[in-house]
Formats: structure tokens, sequence, C-alpha cells
């Protein structure tokens, strides 16, 4: 059995200036946890 969505989600999916600014908060929180070096992809010389 779906699940109907209301009217209000519905206009939030849909609304493109709300997905825009949702994006782009998103690719700035990525990019701060990446630049503190918490993304996993360098390795440290540890001696």
């Amino acid at each position: 059995m779906t699940q109907r969505i209301s009217k209000y989600q519905r206009f939030k999916m849909m609304n493109p200036v709300l997905q825009f600014f949702k994006f782009m908060y998103l690719s700035i929180k990525i990019m701060i946890v990446v630049a503190g070096k918490h993304g996993g992809t360098r390795t440290e010389n540890k001696l």
C-alpha cells in the first residue's frame, strides 16, 4: 500500500529554489568536514 504525501511536502520537493539552497547547504557542510581532515582519504605519516 502506498503512502500519499501531503501538499506541503510535495511543494517542498518540487520547489527548485528550496532544492538549490538545500544543495548549497549540504555541499558546504561536506566541504567543511573534508577540509577538517575527517574525510578519511588522507593518511598521516606516523613515526
